[in-house]
């Protein structure tokens, strides 16, 4: 049996951002995946290894070697690989190339929620944090939300600069409360301890993507924000008990359980009740999109070698 290789440049001219959300809605479709995530340490040096197995579907291993030495070399920090195992048997099918699927996913994770929760009136893109994964949300955004407008505020304006002269059009912003004041969608996309988006400056109507919180002593938004919103995670097995956004609200009482409304496997409660409401999704990123994401690259890959 062969192995296929799916390279980040073969791959990514295979796919497009229309056909991974009906990729993500399929997957959640089916049976809830079992998932685990291990750790190994040498240092600082860190070796990630995340599984899903999703029935009807096969099983992924994500591994990610994280060496930060490697910046002084002038060697990628982050390295890895996605192996594809086949449902039938267990037979490894591919091999993705890893930042292909860590960006597909991140960004795919968020534009899933806001092509449900964002009001489709929404033009006005904020993106907070003007790092890579801001930048492919520039992308997924604009190619669903017809006439969609960017601006840009990141901790350095020289970041924020960088990205506005890579995309034509993006607006800088230096005031984050008038930033955030002038947007439709929030997409927060920073390596945040603490909040940098406050409740008392949303409007009625706004959607906010959480995406940067990744650890129990992260978040981007207050208690405030998280009362004054309706709130979604994309998969509860990944956000509640693992990430400060929902974590520390739900330690203090700000919000309760039954306040994160739906995820990705309740479609039918995932979604806008009025156009003045504001939601919040909170993006974790588990193992079983990396499969479902993979799976669609892997597919699209192969129609498109004919």
């Amino acid at each position: 049996m062969s192995i296929d290789m799916v390279s980040f440049d073969a791959g990514e001219t295979a796919i497009d951002w229309r056909g991974l959300l009906e990729a993500l809605k399929a997957g959640h479709a089916l049976p809830k995946a079992e998932l685990d995530d291990t750790f190994l340490y040498r240092g600082n040096d860190t070796l990630l290894s995340r599984a899903a197995w999703i029935d009807g579907m096969g099983i992924a291993v994500k591994s990610a070697t994280v060496f930060p030495g490697n910046k002084a070399a002038g060697k990628p920090m982050v390295n890895g690989a996605v192996n594809l195992y086949a449902d039938s048997d267990g037979m490894l099918e591919a091999i993705v190339d890893f930042h292909l699927v860590t960006k597909w996913k991140t960004a795919g994770d968020s534009l899933y929620s806001a092509s449900m929760l964002a009001r489709k009136d929404a033009r006005e893109f904020l993106i907070v944090g003007a790092g890579t994964v801001g930048r492919s949300m520039i992308e997924a955004y604009g190619a669903i939300f017809e006439g969609a407008r960017f601006s840009v505020w990141n901790r350095t304006r020289a970041g924020a600069e960088a990205l506005a002269a890579e995309v034509p059009g993006v607006r800088v912003f230096d005031d984050l409360q008038a930033a955030v004041g002038a947007a439709d969608v929030i997409c927060c996309a920073t390596m945040a301890s603490e909040p940098v988006i406050k409740g008392a400056w949303l409007k009625p109507g706004q959607h906010l993507d959480l995406i940067g919180a990744y650890r129990p002593d992260m978040r981007e938004v207050d208690d405030e924000a998280m009362q004054r919103a309706r709130v979604f995670v994309d998969s509860y097995d990944t956000t509640l008990e693992h990430i400060g956004e929902l974590i520390k609200p739900l330690a203090s009482g700000a919000i309760a359980r039954e306040d994160v409304l739906a995820d990705f496997y309740d479609p039918g409660a995932f979604r806008r009740e009025s156009d003045e409401e504001i939601t919040i999704a909170k993006n974790g990123g588990g193992a079983h999109l990396d499969l479902m994401v993979a799976r669609y690259i892997l597919e699209a890959w192969k129609a498109a070698q004919g």
